[in-house]
């Protein structure tokens, strides 16, 4: 009755065995527990042993204990296990509820701390996005889409080729949203392994496999009340999709090494640059967790589709670069942006970011030449540059198809570069062979899927 009044929601439990299976099994905030139970009714070892026993299970649950036979000693020995307070019978009900409230409270806070703490070290992680420039028709179509999805609950999966600005359009979406005062956390689909996966996504408790020496987070959790990013969703792996459907399907999941039920109330958007109805007609893709993933699917045009939008991002990156780089916001040559024009910005977004920081750096002045792009022959898909219009409003930029690129089958003197000139040169030879598919090039190197992904982050690959 005590604590009906206060309004704190209580459940029992009269042996110790039936507390470890309720801490086991429910999401408990607080723990009040007696110190003397069947075995005798005044040493208190009972009830420490139970202490210490939780906090095997859950370390972060406070505890409450009370006894009338309370000594120094048995206060100390008690708060030394783990217990956060200590209470002599009989008690007194305000000094009670003042206990457990503060204790409540504590909790929330500190779980907070934990998750706040879990956030920042992947906002840390998380690499600056560029805003959304939207002058060209395939932009402001997208635009439109955008503006009616975003304020709905849906599952939305995002396609478009890699470095067109998948993440940062998701991170669009939910600071559109109902969501937006909540996180958005990402997770990099391919770099997550078989065997990290429910860890990772559900997080695990102390114990849960030989290295979890604490407890951990999980990427769902941490996405409560908010949305959960999935980037490059078709490298989940096959035997582990279901675990994410039943996450989807029935708001639920339990963290590794956990009996106990966790709700999951999220929005999902993910993304991909493959065809996930080929994956699945190859069932290397469940086709009921694509029903799940795509309620609504959004395409983001590649770069070269909408070249209207390149001056106004080129100036937009050349002003943030020249920012981190402490220097005056350099300008571009008629040639340098002729040259960029007549590119097809296979990397698309990200190419771009990379090209125009690296040539703020090599430029001699604040004007970067065409030669500072380094955009070289053999890199290039384009034609021989004819009238290429120099105003945002680029209509015909006279890019060529694939089947135009120059060849450069000249021998490679691998004896001349260092260990990492030659990997990197592998790397981007395996993907060349394997038409741009990441997976396909880890196979030709023998490598994993997430070492592969590992070494295209270092060495800052985007496969075509």
């Amino acid at each position: 009755m005590l604590f009906k009044n206060a309004a704190i929601d209580t459940v029992s439990a009269d042996t110790p065995e039936k507390v470890l299976t309720l801490v086991k099994q429910r999401q408990l905030k607080l723990a009040l527990l007696d110190l003397n139970y069947h075995k005798d009714t005044t040493s208190g070892m009972e009830g420490l042993e139970l202490i210490s026993k939780i906090k095997e299970i859950d370390n972060h649950l406070p505890i409450v204990v009370m006894t009338g036979w309370g000594t120094i000693q048995l206060a100390v020995e008690a708060i030394q296990r783990g217990a956060n307070d200590f209470v002599e019978k009989p008690w007194d009900n305000n000094r009670l509820l003042a206990i457990i409230k503060n204790q409540l409270q504590l909790y929330e806070s500190r779980k907070r701390e934990r998750k706040l703490e879990a956030e920042n070290t992947l906002l840390k992680q998380a690499q600056s996005q560029p805003v959304t420039i939207t002058l060209s028709p395939a932009m402001r179509q997208l635009n439109d889409i955008i503006m009616r999805v975003a304020p709905t609950d849906l599952n939305i999966l995002i396609t478009g080729e890699n470095g067109t600005g998948k993440s940062m359009l998701a991170r669009q979406i939910h600071q559109l949203s109902k969501r937006k005062d909540s996180a958005i956390i990402s997770v990099n689909m391919g770099a997550v392994s078989d065997s990290t996966f429910e860890s990772e996504m559900f997080g695990h408790v102390k114990g849960a496999y030989t290295d979890a020496k604490s407890e951990r987070i999980g990427r769902i959790e941490l996405a409560e009340g908010g949305t959960l990013f999935l980037d490059e969703i078709a490298n989940t792996p096959l035997n582990q999709q279901a675990k994410l459907l039943h996450v989807l399907e029935e708001r639920e999941y339990e963290p590794l090494g956990s009996s106990r039920t966790q709700t999951a109330d999220i929005r999902l958007i993910s993304a991909t640059n493959a065809n996930l109805d080929t994956m699945v007609s190859n069932r290397e893709f469940r086709q009921d967790l694509l029903f799940r993933v795509n309620s609504t699917t959004i395409r983001i045009p590649a770069l070269r589709e909408r070249m209207e939008d390149l001056p106004a991002l080129t100036d937009h990156f050349l002003f943030n670069i020249a920012k981190r780089f402490e220097h005056p916001p350099r300008k571009l040559s008629t040639e340098a942006l002729q040259s960029m024009l007549r590119y097809p910005w296979p990397g698309n977004i990200r190419e771009l970011h990379h090209v125009l920081e690296r040539a703020s750096v090599l430029a001699r002045s604040d004007e970067i030449q065409a030669e500072d792009l380094q955009l070289t022959p053999q890199d290039r898909y384009f034609k021989s540059p004819e009238a290429i219009p120099t105003s945002s409003n680029v209509t015909n930029t006279n890019i060529a198809t694939p089947e135009n690129e120059p060849t450069a089958d000249s021998a490679v003197d691998l004896q001349g570069m260092t260990l990492e000139q030659a990997e990197q040169y592998l790397i981007e030879q395996a993907l060349k062979n394997a038409d741009g598919s990441a997976l396909a090039a880890a196979k030709i190197l023998g490598l994993s899927r997430s070492s592969f992904y590992r070494r295209l982050e270092k060495y800052g690959i985007t496969p075509p």
